[in-house]
């Protein structure tokens, strides 16, 4: 299988370049970012527990 170069990365920054405007591009880069890290918390299970649930007060 062929690996992806510098030339095949830059040319499909240029078309989503041109698809989604500059104004869009950071947004769906973060968005990608972030999904692609809830994937891998997800799929490691090393999600971050002590936000998600409220602190027992002890006493």
């Amino acid at each position: 299988m062929p690996s992806i170069g510098p030339m095949e990365l830059v040319i499909v920054l240029a078309i989503a370049l041109i698809v989604l405007g500059p104004k869009k591009l950071p947004e769906v880069g973060r968005s990608i970012g972030k999904g692609m890290r809830e994937f891998k918390d997800g799929i490691s299970g090393t999600s971050d527990e002590r936000d998600e649930l409220p602190r027992r007060a002890d006493g």
